[in-house]
């Protein structure tokens, strides 16, 4: 391993040309797929908010054993999963990923939708409110996405995810990684901690703490994995971390493979240490967070009404076929869900 990812450092706040903002985001989103955005102070997501969900999260995953299987994950993906439960690339793993997480639905006046951990029962209002800055910052880029593909109107990705036309698929996910050393059966060198995988939503922010490496991206010339810093070079200064947004493959579906879905892991830090020169305490846990935004669930995914999109031609078809985008089922979005629950 040579590199690290090349992933755009993008400020969108209200002080910047939305116009070219919009733009710049654009292209991040069909190069790489991965985007780091900038947090200036209280611009897009309080570091108060974020700090407390994390600290939220260590509570939870130290709650008793029995608290967290007594929420155990249901069909409807909301709950507690336990070690090694998921396999996220059952085609190369030995044994399942070597994570618990936590995934939360959909609050109502600060109230879960579901059962929680008596340990942090008391904790729903923050929990709510981290979620509603999620939710609010992934509107607010699928607008901007809208704007810079050009799209008629520019609202149309944002329409199809507000929260008060339906239910989806968004899930707040906290996730621990216990250190190698408590894991007897793991070998660092060879297995994951969790598999390689691309997202299955619309778009997917991911908190993580500084120093906790780990993350790494399927580079799409030479296809290698290359890590992905915490803090990429330029921002080590800055007062809060940026927060990375990746491209999920409902949006790259819905685009036409246009604006890139792309693969990615988390292996136990090593290597990847000496290349961000980022310091992890191995024998110490690894917590992030991911906020999987998703459209309303009976949002049919029809043409994009963007001449981008209608022209794209992915790699492998002729020119002059024109978009199979428009001939091929249009699905739901539950149903684009519901697919990718099956073959991955």
């Amino acid at each position: 391993m040579a590199k690290v990812a090349k992933i755009p450092v993008i400020d969108i706040s209200s002080n910047n040309d939305q116009e070219k903002v919009a733009k710049e985001l654009v292209e991040a989103a069909i190069e790489h797929g991965f985007i780091y955005i900038k947090n200036p102070g209280t611009a897009i997501i309080p570091q108060d908010a974020i700090d407390k969900a994390f600290e939220i999260s260590k509570k939870l995953f130290n709650a008793p054993l029995s608290e967290k299987q007594s929420c155990s994950i249901q069909k409807n993906n909301r709950g507690w999963s336990g070690m090694q439960v998921e396999t996220l690339d059952p085609s190369t793993q030995r044994v399942g990923d070597f994570k618990e997480a936590f995934n939360f639905g959909p609050f109502q006046n600060s109230q879960a939708s579901q059962p929680l951990p008596p340990t942090i029962s008391s904790d729903q209002p923050s929990l709510s409110t981290f979620q509603d800055f999620c939710y609010s910052l992934c509107l607010k880029i699928t607008t901007l996405l809208g704007i810079g593909l050009s799209v008629n109107p520019p609202d149309f990705f944002a329409k199809a995810h507000l929260r008060s036309t339906g239910p989806s698929g968004t899930i707040l996910r906290f996730l621990y990684y216990p250190p190698s050393s408590s894991i007897p059966d793991a070998n660092p060198s060879s297995d994951v901690r969790a598999g390689a995988h691309s997202d299955y939503g619309s778009m997917t922010l991911l908190f993580r703490l500084k120093g906790q490496v780990g993350l790494e991206i399927l580079t799409t010339d030479n296809q290698k994995w290359v890590p992905v810093p915490v803090t990429p070079p330029g921002t080590e200064d800055d007062p809060t971390p940026p927060i990375l947004l990746n491209i999920g493959d409902l949006l790259s579906y819905w685009t036409n493979g246009l604006l890139r879905s792309t693969v990615h892991r988390v292996v136990f830090s090593g290597e990847d240490n000496q290349i961000t020169r980022e310091k992890t305490a191995e024998q110490e846990p690894r917590y992030s967070i991911a906020y999987f935004f998703h459209p309303v669930g009976t949002t049919p995914l029809t043409p994009v009404p963007s001449e981008r999109v209608k022209n794209y031609v992915p790699d492998g078809q002729e020119k002059g076929n024109g978009n199979p985008h428009a001939e091929r089922k249009v699905m739901t979005a539950d149903e684009h869900l519901q697919m990718r629950y099956v073959i991955s």
